[in-house]
């Protein structure tokens, strides 16, 4: 019989796992609040058919029949091998659904969390059973992107970051382990540092928001697609490595870090960037963005041979 997965708030997230889940040949039971979410969700699922379809990536027997929206998250968890919560980046709100969930779905299912910030020791905080709760943070949007983040919290067992790890690795996913809880996980700080910097070279004249786009995606964005910052200034020292990278770079990097910039995300700051990024989207609506967006990264997971 084929395992249940449940997927606990499906709007744009949830519903990107739910496709993902299903492609994977398992049967998805969802659940959202949302008067339309399951219409939203069905929608979800059969745009992104087609898109898992060109990536190889929905197996035999897969079937999007295989969907069921419930209109309580403890039915939708009932049953469930593995359960996969999306619902509002709200602590309040989460340590609630967390709650139902861990009530009603089996002892010896993992609880994942889609957060992309909050702490698992957090919002796990009124679950009884707190050793099975992880964060299981996707990038958007989660049937395309390969990485997942998994982070155990203060009560989180060995055995539930293990499983959650196996599981999100045998569907085809690229999980990593980030082995202490901090806001915003890994990814998301990283993505941070450098949006701060960006933003600072804006406010400060330096650059455009679409110059300053345009910097990351024709230059380090196009080595970033297939490999980290590390690796890449390892290569950068040619045969020596990283170690003569540093020995040769070393102090201009530090320069240019004592020099980045702490902007503040005020009202004339946010004007900027958002007037910056109407003009760089050019007109284009967000649902054209989406088709580009996807079009580009089926092209590069093919490439790289992800997922």
């Amino acid at each position: 019989m084929t395992k249940r997965i449940s997927v606990i708030g499906a709007g744009t997230i949830g519903a990107s796992w739910a496709a993902y889940f299903l492609a994977r040949g398992f049967e998805v039971a969802a659940y959202d609040p949302a008067p339309n979410g399951e219409d939203f969700a069905r929608r979800f699922i059969d745009n992104a058919w087609p898109t898992l379809e060109k990536l190889n990536a929905v197996q035999p027997g897969a079937d999007r029949k295989h969907f069921s929206f419930f209109k309580d998250p403890a039915a939708a968890a009932e049953g469930a091998t593995f359960v996969q919560e999306s619902g509002p980046e709200r602590e309040d709100v989460k340590i609630e659904l967390l709650a139902a969930i861990d009530a009603a779905a089996p002892p010896d299912s993992v609880i994942a969390s889609s957060s992309s910030g909050l702490l698992i020791s957090r919002v796990a905080a009124k679950c009884k059973h707190l050793e099975r709760c992880v964060i299981g943070h996707p990038f958007n949007p989660p049937h395309l992107i390969p990485l997942v983040e998994v982070v155990g919290g203060a009560k989180t067992s060995l055995d539930a970051v293990r499983k959650a790890m196996t599981f999100y690795r045998e569907i085809g996913k690229h999980p990593i382990h980030i082995k202490k809880e901090v806001r915003g996980h890994v990814a998301n700080r990283l993505q941070m540092a450098l949006w701060r910097e960006a933003i600072h070279l804006v406010i400060e004249g330096v650059v455009s928001v679409a110059d300053a786009d345009a910097a990351i995606a024709y230059g380090p964005g196009l080595r970033w697609a297939l490999m980290g910052p590390h690796l890449c200034f390892h290569m950068g020292g040619g045969d020596g490595g990283m170690k003569h990278y540093l020995d040769h770079l070393g102090p201009a990097n530090q320069s240019w870090m004592d020099d980045l910039g702490t902007p503040r995300l005020d009202a004339k700051t946010q004007k900027a960037i958002i007037d910056g990024v109407s003009e760089e989207a050019a007109g284009r609506s967000m649902d054209e963005l989406r088709r580009w967006r996807d079009r580009k990264l089926i092209e590069i997971l093919r490439v790289s041979g992800e997922p």
